[in-house]
């Protein structure tokens, strides 16, 4: 998936060349799954390639607001939103989003991808290494900037490996934001999760847990994967 330039979905083209993280399982999952109101409004932290707002504008989300640090991942998300049907509904601002959170809008959902590695052995490439490290979007800052741009009643979802989602929990619950949904992602039946999405919000909530089960002991794709995804993937 990662070595092509573009990625074709069935409603929508995401060109990659320009972007230190290319289209990956993980935003796809991220994507189809976090919960918005009808028309409600979006904000993406970190758009890379612009996936993740494309799904939701064509979920139907009101409007999207997609911020992302890095020029030339910027550009190419906005030129990806412009050729799409969803043009008006998509704005890419490139940014930091510490210094994006100053706004006094506040947002239905705040979704993010966000760097995944902490103490582990960096790119030589300094972009592919801001987009794969927390060092510049730390968990502290993260939830920090989310609870002022969150909607009262709105709700946050993220995409982590599983064996740093009860750390995030506990930075996320410091700074006002509850674990609300939680779902762990079993690449292949029988194995360990190695991913987990979350959904957070305000208030102080009992969690719905569940599992994702992507692919049974054949390797063969499970129906609820595909549930999950069929309205992006050309193949479903």
């Amino acid at each position: 998936m990662a070595g092509n330039s573009y990625f074709q979905f069935k409603q929508f083209v995401v060109n990659q060349e320009d972007c230190a993280m290319k289209v990956g399982t993980d935003g796809v999952l991220l994507g189809a799954w976090f919960n918005f109101p009808e028309n409600g409004t979006v904000l993406d932290i970190g758009t890379g390639t612009g996936l993740i707002a494309l799904m939701a504008a064509q979920r139907g989300a009101d409007s999207v607001v997609a911020v992302e640090i890095d020029e030339k991942a910027a550009a190419q998300a906005a030129a990806n939103a412009a050729l799409s049907k969803w043009k008006d509904v998509i704005t890419v601002v490139h940014s930091d989003i510490a210094c994006f959170s100053d706004t006094d809008k506040r947002f239905d959902a705040v979704v993010c991808n966000p760097p995944f590695f902490r103490d582990s052995l960096r790119s030589p490439d300094s972009v592919r290494s801001q987009a794969r490290h927390n060092d510049t979007l730390s968990y502290e800052k993260l939830a920090e900037v989310v609870n002022c741009l969150l909607s009262d009643d709105g709700l946050f979802s993220l995409v982590l490996p599983y064996d740093m989602a009860d750390t995030f929990i506990s930075v996320a619950a410091k700074n006002g934001l509850y674990l609300c949904k939680r779902t762990n992602v079993v690449t292949r039946k029988g194995n360990q999760p190695k991913r987990v999405l979350l959904s957070l919000c305000k208030q102080v909530k009992v969690c719905v847990t569940d599992e994702l089960v992507m692919f049974d002991e054949l390797n063969n794709e499970t129906s609820e994967y595909v549930y999950l995804v069929r309205d992006f993937y050309l193949k479903y």
